[in-house]
């Protein structure tokens, strides 16, 4: 069997106006759930609150990393997974999906 490769991700999670908070509470509780799920690696989820210097627009990020390229397709067939994405979906004014990984330099 081929082993497959970690996926980091960082996600921006944008909220609406006066939901900051019920947003972060999800957030909190994301990495848990999919870590019950076996969905993700050991890497531990970071948050971070940030704030856009143009429009002082603040948002949320979160860096955690899928086991491999499957979790999020098995994620969205989770009740456990669902039950946390779902109400995002009531606070947030948009996400931003990115999967990232280092560049190695010499």
């Amino acid at each position: 069997m081929a082993m497959t490769r970690p996926v980091t991700m960082l996600v921006s999670y944008y909220p609406k106006k006066g939901k900051e908070p019920a947003l972060l509470s999800l957030i909190k509780k994301h990495w848990a759930v999919l870590d019950r799920e076996r969905l993700v690696t050991k890497m531990p989820q970071q948050i971070w609150r940030a704030t856009n210097k143009k429009t002082s627009q603040t948002y949320f990020v979160e860096m955690f990393q899928w086991k491999d390229a499957n979790s999020s397709g098995i994620a969205h067939q989770t009740l456990g997974v669902m039950a946390i994405w779902e109400p995002m979906e009531t606070v947030l004014e948009k996400m931003e999906l990115a999967r990232i990984e280092p560049i190695r330099s010499r």
